[in-house]
């Protein structure tokens, strides 16, 4: 998101949260959100795949609701607002292509309107038939589950994001030898397959609560988290929603401080420190191990800022329209090990992955009728949560060692800290105090040589650099 588009969020935020009255404020939310899902998706060299690709988010979100609420509470009378503005602007940026003039949103010329109204058409003949005829039952839900994955795994994976392109290309007379996978850049995917999971799960669970359309598309395309999270949950944000909004001073002045940290850490010491970071260039250049290890600090510093600012303004943004966003970091950096870094670091993922992954896993392997060792369960369940967070990331080989990098990280911790809190609890105060001191440093020092993996983009690279690093290379 850049500076000029966070200054309008900002505007429109407070506009809505300070002038709207409460019974305008969905609505509003709703259509500003969908406009966002356009403002902020990158153009792209695929003929109208920037159009295609937001309202492929609107028709994904739609279509979940259909399918993950009970048919007693699809009224066409409670839902019509909803269906007109997701519609309506739609219609209304593809109909900007006979304009003389461009404007900022969509990122490029939209496509024919006849192709847009025939896809609008489809997804209104699906909905439909979702909510005439379905009830959200264990094999449709599973199905919906399983494609919001597919299409994870198609975005993620460079091979097929490829072939995808070249299809898409084809069809649009393009030449297909330019094909890429950054041809497919979805912007925000990763959290709006994380919410769609989220509530097709607690829809099969039986745990998720009734929302109208609105209600569900503005959570699934919120536009402060749309593109860096924080990761909520619908009965939370729902919660908010519902509240009668009214700002007083110090929620201002909350947001206001957010807003300013959040610029603050983003524009002045991430984008500072970016310039010295390792990066794919630099780590192939650098021949010393001291100027390896300032590369390496200011990466580890820059992704912090970076994100931690962009969670700071999402989080502000909320709080001007009366929704609080949850916390996403607490100082990981000064936590004394990786299970305490890993509960402070981009926590709302964790926690996703928690509930959704470590926990099932966990509990199905401790019901066996032979149960497996204690140690052979945690080391099971902390590599593969460790895995899947470092896919969900990107399906290359170097977040696979990424994450097997934290997996086994979490598991040595974990034998190492049984074998010893007894003798740690026996010790005196401030010998526990120096030892949770070397305990930040190393553990920082672990998460530092980590993001050698996730920041660059081959083994090869990787292994140079770390080479370099211990005065190998």
């Amino acid at each position: 998101m850049t500076l000029t588009l966070i200054f309008v969020s900002i505007g429109v935020a407070a506009l809505l949260g300070l002038l709207v009255r409460n019974h305008g404020r969905l609505p509003l939310l709703l259509g500003i959100s969908a406009l966002a899902v356009y403002a902020l998706q990158p153009a792209l060299p695929v003929r109208g795949l920037d159009f295609w690709l937001p309202t492929g988010t609107l028709a994904l979100a739609v279509l979940a609701w259909a399918l993950t609420t009970p048919r007693e509470q699809r009224s066409w009378r409670a839902n019509w607002l909803a269906v007109v503005i997701l519609a309506g602007i739609v219609v209304l940026l593809g109909l900007t292509r006979y304009l003389d003039f461009s404007l900022p949103l969509p990122a490029s010329r939209p496509p024919q309107t006849l192709q847009i109204l025939i896809g609008l058409g489809a997804v209104a003949l699906l909905a439909f038939l979702l909510t005439r005829f379905t009830q959200p039952g264990k094999a449709a839900l599973t199905t919906a589950f399983v494609f919001v994955l597919l299409l994870f795994v198609v975005l993620k994976v460079p091979a097929l994001a490829a072939l995808v392109s070249s299809w898409l290309r084809s069809l649009n007379q393009q030449s297909t030898k330019l094909a890429s996978a950054l041809d497919l850049r979805w912007l925000g995917f990763s959290y709006i397959a994380f919410r769609l999971l989220h509530t097709i799960r607690d829809r099969q669970s039986g745990r998720l609560p009734a929302v109208s359309l609105a209600e569900y598309v503005s959570y699934v395309i919120f536009f402060p988290a749309l593109t860096a999270g924080p990761i909520d949950r619908i009965e939370r944000f729902v919660g908010d929603l519902r509240r009668p909004l009214a700002l007083t001073a110090g929620d201002l002045g909350e947001a206001g401080q957010r807003l300013v940290l959040g610029l603050f850490k983003k524009f002045a010491v991430a984008d500072g420190l970016a310039l010295i970071a390792m990066n794919a260039t630099n780590a192939l250049q650098v021949r010393t191990a001291g100027w390896g290890w300032v590369l390496l600090y200011a990466y580890a510093f820059q992704i912090y800022f970076d994100f931690s600012g962009y969670t700071d303004i999402a989080i502000g943004l909320g709080r001007l329209m009366g929704i609080r966003l949850p916390e996403n970091f607490k100082a990981p950096y000064l936590k004394p090990n990786l299970t305490q870094f890993w509960n402070n670091w981009h926590m709302t993922l964790t926690q996703w992955i928690r509930a959704y992954f470590f926990n099932p896993i966990t509990r199905a392997l401790r019901s066996t009728k032979k149960p497996l060792p204690m140690a052979v369960i945690i080391f099971i369940t902390q590599v593969s949560t460790m895995l899947l967070i470092g896919l969900w990331h990107g399906i290359t080989l170097n977040f696979v060692f990424w994450g097997l990098w934290h997996g086994l990280g979490l598991f040595i911790h974990n034998r190492w800290s049984e074998l010893t809190k007894a003798r740690f609890a026996a010790l005196s105060p401030a010998w526990q105090k120096g030892l949770n001191v070397g305990g930040t440093l190393l553990t920082f020092h672990f998460v530092a040589l980590g993001w050698v993996f996730f920041a660059l983009p081959e083994p090869a690279s990787s292994v140079h650099f770390l080479r370099v690093l211990f005065g190998l290379g």
